[in-house]
């Protein structure tokens, strides 16, 4: 089972489309979604099934993560999805959708990492034991249906708060990593760009995407900037010059800098290191 270091972008694709699959490995992302879901009609469950199974023997992936979102595990599609994942070496991770629970005994079938979808009213109230399941390396979440779950608006849960917060909060008390949500207006980069930038200040760690021009947008606010990696490297160099003079609390540029800003600090520099690495 492949661990990814970084999640800045995930990319859906349709499972049933070549031309769209084999498009995607150009992209500059950390995932792609192979769908198998929502984007691929009923009549069209096995052929994309197929479609995958052909693609990853011929295909490069290069670094990219690949993962697969599978029908609901409670319907028939979802459980032949299962058995067509357990064979497929090449799969990294596994995208449930719906998540409410079990999502350890989904790990145990396939082998594969998971990635909680919540999208629903009982997911969401159900998170703490969903991500402190054996297997689970993220957390994302869908306000379409989690608004239809409870008979609300999208557009207000889109927007929701509460919502996204409970979800970093949850993941990064299991040390998993927090994904927002896609964001549905294509024509919007600018509505893009700030829904990516709340999410960040959040401390959600990428974005899933549905449209390639979604990519450089993401991948440029997830990654930390030349500001941030320049303060990294100043608030360690000083808090290391403090420690001769044994203080554990300095003042940089007006500001009381601590502990907790160095490890800040670490955070930002391994985040660099790492996106280095993928990209």
């Amino acid at each position: 089972m492949t661990v990814k270091e970084t999640r800045r972008t995930q990319i859906y694709v349709p499972g049933n489309n070549e031309k769209m699959i084999k498009k995607a490995v150009t992209f500059n992302v950390d995932s792609i979604i192979l769908d198998l879901e929502d984007s691929v009609p009923l009549d069209y469950k096995e052929e994309a099934r197929n479609t995958i199974s052909k693609l990853l023997k011929e295909i490069d992936f290069g670094n990219k993560e690949i993962c697969v979102r599978i029908n609901s595990i409670g319907n028939i599609e979802g459980l032949k999805d299962l058995v067509f994942l357990y064979k497929e070496d090449k799969i990294d991770c596994i995208v449930v959708p719906k998540s409410e629970g079990e999502l350890d005994k989904v790990h145990f079938a396939t082998n594969k990492a998971i990635i909680a979808l919540v999208e629903t009213a009982k997911g969401l109230l159900n998170i703490e034991n969903m991500l402190n399941a054996e297997g689970v390396v993220a957390v994302t979440w869908g306000s379409a249906d989690l608004s239809f779950s409870v008979g609300g608006k999208e557009e207000r849960y889109a927007k929701n708060e509460f919502v996204r917060t409970k979800i970093v909060l949850a993941a990064k008390h299991f040390g998993i990593d927090a994904i927002d949500k896609v964001y549905f207006n294509l024509s919007d980069l600018e509505g893009f760009k700030n829904e990516c930038l709340e999410a960040k200040s959040l401390g959600f760690n990428g974005k899933q995407l549905i449209h390639p021009s979604q990519i450089e947008i993401a991948n440029q606010i997830f990654t930390p900037s030349k500001e941030e990696i320049e303060w990294a490297k100043k608030i360690i160099n000083e808090i290391e010059k403090a420690k001769t003079e044994k203080r554990g609390a300095i003042r940089v540029n007006d500001k009381l800098v601590d502990m907790v800003h160095v490890r800040i600090a670490k955070k930002i520099l391994s985040l660099s290191d790492s996106t280095n690495k993928t990209d």
